[in-house]
């Protein structure tokens, strides 16, 4: 991976405690772990990991930029969205994985220009790193929301409201299957003295197994599985006692995440805005994501007794919930129209983020339907 551009010593150091700490959790687990765990240490090793350090992540200084850290219109046209909710259920906020915290700046503040603010604006986040920033966020540039802001260690037992994550899922750890005119086998991670190396075990029995052999694969065909994002959509059914659970992210619904074509997988690492599919470089610099089984997302939220109330392209919510009103709402002569029309096409072209990046719905106990599917739901494509 020489193309990638070269850590600082400092940053290289880091990587190495963690390369460490994984070796020891392979020992310790009698020389192979699953590539799920792996990716949780590389992302979330305490104090280690790629979002529980403290590198920069978002933004242009960091590995690659997220909607929010594009332009405020995305998180301003989602609160048109959210004050809907909000009338219906008179609930609360809960975001998870806020990043660096801009989507929850640009949702309060387009919630108070409706004068639908919540009572709480909640965000778990388990990277301690990242609440810091988070709270400096606000403090620094909108200090009245503070006190409606709550940073949370687990789940709530219950809750009402609109519950929000904006590129969570894709960030779940996932397995790795490999079929083969042999069966199925599950790639994990090995030792080769101080180097990880891929080594592939039979899968035959157990969640995954079960899992594997309903997709609707042929041939040598890699690919991902995440039981962490059906188990999370569970948790959170059972704890959705009035609402909407509300996703963004990149992937597909699974005859298109399972096609043919895509027989190498969606695994992808983020360095410094560089992608590449090496997952074992630079642990804890580098991010690991995936693309998300939008179909297996509704399906546990379904069978966990929640409904399916929409699935469309991120450019077909916006547009339904009022992006291009809010950026003709502003005077082209005003600074700064410019770069918000540029990160509006990038936010909606169908070549970059526009149908690449999907929202789903799931929810319980509400007697409108949601504005962002108005026109354009695929739900039947689930």
């Amino acid at each position: 991976m020489s193309a990638l551009p070269s850590p600082s010593p400092e940053a290289l150091a880091h990587s190495q405690a963690l390369v460490r700490h994984i070796a020891e959790t392979i020992d310790r687990a009698g020389g192979w772990l699953d590539f799920a765990r792996y990716m949780e240490q590389a992302l979330y090793a305490p104090g280690l990991g790629y979002y529980s350090a403290g590198a920069q992540k978002f933004g242009s200084a960091g590995d690659f930029v997220t909607a929010p850290e594009l332009t405020p219109l995305f998180g301003r046209t989602l609160a048109r969205q959210a004050a809907a909710v909000l009338e219906q259920t008179q609930g609360e906020v809960l975001e998870l994985g806020a990043g660096s915290g801009r989507l929850a700046l640009e949702l309060l503040r387009g919630l108070a220009e409706q004068a639908a603010l919540p009572a709480r604006y909640a965000i778990l986040e388990l990277s301690a790193e990242l609440r810091a920033r988070q709270r400096e966020l606000f403090e620094r540039e909108a200090p009245e929301f503070l006190s409606r802001l709550h940073w949370l260690d687990v789940l709530p037992e219950r809750f009402s409201g609109l519950v929000i994550g904006n590129e969570v899922l894709d960030a779940l750890p996932v397995h790795l299957v490999q079929h083969r005119a042999s069966g199925w086998f599950e790639r994990g991670v090995g030792l080769e003295g101080d180097r990880f190396i891929w080594q592939e075990r039979p899968l035959s029995e157990g969640d995954l197994f079960e899992a594997a052999r309903s997709l609707p694969v042929e041939g040598d065909y890699l690919t991902e599985i995440s039981l962490a994002a059906p188990a999370l959509i569970r948790s959170l059914a059972a704890m959705l006692e009035r609402g909407v659970l509300l996703f963004l992210d990149y992937g597909f619904p699974r005859a298109e995440y399972y096609h043919p074509q895509r027989h190498q997988g969606t695994l992808m690492c983020h360095y410094r805005h560089h992608a590449h599919a090496e997952p074992f470089v630079l642990p804890g610099l580098t991010d690991i994501t995936a693309h998300v089984d939008f179909t297996a997302v509704a399906e546990a939220g379904v069978e966990a007794g929640l409904s399916l109330l929409g699935y469309t392209s991120q450019a077909g919510f916006l547009i339904n919930c009022g992006i291009t009103e809010l950026l003709q709402g502003q005077s082209t002569t005003e600074p700064g129209y410019i770069k918000q029309a540029a990160a509006l096409q990038k936010l909606m072209s169908p070549a970059e983020m526009g149908e690449l990046f999907k929202v789903v719905a799931l929810g319980r106990g509400l007697a409108q339907p949601l504005m962002g599917f108005a026109r354009g739901d695929r739900s039947h494509a689930l």
